[in-house]
């Protein structure tokens, strides 16, 4: 983070103001000018079975153009107001990398790949 930039929405150099909650999560999209997709796990309890489930949360941040980020990246997140119509969150700051998400990725890929191999060979058999 010590290059300089020019963007209003970046917390660190313009002294754009946040308020509200902070999150950890997962960036599993930067494909997108200055926004990333984070994800983050969290429990809610289901009273009838008395137990807990998995869900993801997905918003879309805000990223200063100072810092670069890719998926799998571990960022630090903060709610701030409305920048755009999903937007209403900007990164503060990238933490590591999620070699464990990195993992998950690959492995749905390569998944993929053997699937449409497969399909492949079948259509090749019936013609």
């Amino acid at each position: 983070m010590t290059e300089k930039c020019n963007d209003i929405h970046c917390v660190t150099h313009s002294g754009f103001k946040t308020h509200g909650r902070i999150f950890q999560g997962t960036v599993i999209s930067a494909k997108a000018q200055k926004t990333v997709t984070v994800e983050w796990e969290r429990k809610k309890y289901i009273p009838k079975y008395e137990r807990y489930e998995k869900r993801r949360t997905k918003v879309k941040a805000h990223a200063p153009e100072c810092v670069m980020f890719e998926k799998g990246d571990v960022v630090e997140i903060n709610e701030c107001r409305p920048i755009s119509k999903t937007k209403k969150f900007v990164v503060i700051k990238k933490i590591e990398k999620n070699l464990e998400y990195l993992g998950k990725s690959q492995l749905i890929e390569e998944a993929k790949q053997k699937e449409k191999k497969k399909q492949e060979k079948v259509n090749s058999e019936d013609k």
